[in-house]
């Protein structure tokens, strides 16, 4: 056996950030920008008002409170023929364009403007109240951004603000590297699919559907490949359905059971690079390369699917997304009660992470059955137990992987 770090940098050495492709804009969300965007035009491009109120020279109301004669009406989309001059002023908009002759805005509520009954439109003059001062909620063309600048830099991963900044620069695809396209694929004469009637001593095939589910989240695209039987010739079909995966996950059949087939059939097609890692659950383990397709077999119990893949494939998705923030979010967390760990293996117990006023405390949500996937479901963390600790007493404080980054900012909100 190696372990779980060993493993893990084994298993990377074999993945590279994918090629580069143009998307659509939202379907670029999540993603990691694959060049340097160079904006061809300013953000915004010209100067506007950053309020509603009035645009006019800030030197004419230096002794406010003034009255200025209104002269114009400008509504954000339009631009005024007029310039503003000396005692003059013209009511703006929020993103309207700022006269010629103004170089300030005052808000309507430092105007008379909320005591006036008259109609705006017919108001043909306006007291103003504050002095303003050159520049006063004015946005200068270019303030977010300049004609050249670099605002979204290759390895950048886009979120929301950033598609909006691309349409802002009126781009409607974004150039990324694509997603994985990861097959999936359940092994075992035992495991029969949602919605087949269950023969004797068969179970539903849970897995894929979680695996599927661990895909979408890191952003790549999951191939359900259905269920390939306990034999030789059922995973060779299987593994020819798998077309153009850049990653086969499989689950089961990587132990040391009679019917434990992948592992064998991945050395007789391929090669392993990793079988067993010292971790618990999670202990049987198979990675390798079947011609070019890397294969990560996971075990067959489905918690310990979840944890492997976890700790395994997360890292290697996002890899071939282009991102280097591979290392899962930890936390230190105080542990509400006593755990066990023998056998020398790092343990990653189910748990609650939650946080008072003395900081993050981390509960295991019960059974700890690797076959146990309810005490997953109702966790939203991993309590990662040191191979090295027997005993981890209540009290201590433990770091705890969080997989969700959304756990973490409800945690802390």
């Amino acid at each position: 056996m190696i372990g779980v770090d060993e493993a893990r940098e084994r298993i990377l050495s074999h993945f590279r950030p994918l090629e580069a492709v143009d998307i659509p804009l939202l379907e670029a969300l999540g993603l990691v920008a694959a060049a340097d965007v160079v904006a061809s035009a300013a953000v915004p491009p010209f100067r506007n008002s950053a309020m509603d109120g009035y645009a006019l020279r800030a030197a004419d109301a230096a002794r406010a409170p003034v009255t200025l004669r209104v002269v114009d009406n400008v509504a954000a989309g339009t631009v005024s023929p007029l310039a503003v001059a000396a005692g003059e002023a013209m009511r703006i908009m929020t993103g309207a364009p700022l006269p010629a002759g103004a170089d300030a805005v005052v808000r309507f509520e430092e105007t008379n403007e909320v005591d006036d009954p008259a109609p705006a439109r017919q108001r043909r003059v306006v007291e103003v109240r504050r002095a303003p001062r050159t520049g006063d909620n004015v946005r200068e063309a270019g303030e977010d951004i300049a004609a050249g600048d670099v605002p979204i830099q290759a390895g950048t991963r886009l979120g929301p603000a950033a598609i909006g900044l691309l349409a802002s620069l009126n781009l409607s695809s974004a150039r990324v590297h694509r997603r994985p396209v990861v097959g999936i694929l359940a092994t075992g004469d035992e495991v029969a699919e949602v919605g087949a009637e269950l023969g004797p001593g068969q179970i539903r095939n849970s897995n894929s559907y979680m695996l599927a589910a661990l895909v979408r989240r890191y952003d790549g695209d999951p191939v359900l490949l259905g269920v390939a039987r306990d034999s030789a010739a059922d995973l060779r079909d299987a593994l020819r359905h798998a077309g153009n995966a850049d990653l086969l996950v499989t689950s089961g059949g990587v132990s040391v059971g009679d019917f434990d087939l992948v592992k064998d059939f991945m050395q007789s097609e391929g090669r392993v690079d990793v079988w067993q890692v010292r971790m618990k659950p999670g202990k049987p383990l198979a990675f390798g390369v079947i011609g070019s397709l890397p294969v990560l077999g996971l075990p067959g119990n489905p918690v310990a699917a979840l944890v492997s893949f976890e700790q395994f494939g997360r890292p290697a998705l996002l890899k071939m997304l282009g991102r280097t923030d591979l290392a899962m979010p930890t936390v230190r967390a105080t542990l509400s009660e006593k755990l066990e760990n023998r056998g020398g293996r790092r343990h990653f117990v189910r748990g609650v992470l939650t946080r008072d006023d003395a900081g993050f405390r981390v509960h295991p949500t019960g059974e700890r059955g690797s076959a146990v996937l309810t005490s997953a479901a109702r966790s939203n963390c991993l309590i990662v137990v040191p191979e090295t600790a027997d005993v981890v007493e209540s009290g201590s404080v433990i770091d705890v992987q969080v997989p969700d980054p959304e756990t973490l900012f409800t945690t802390l909100a």
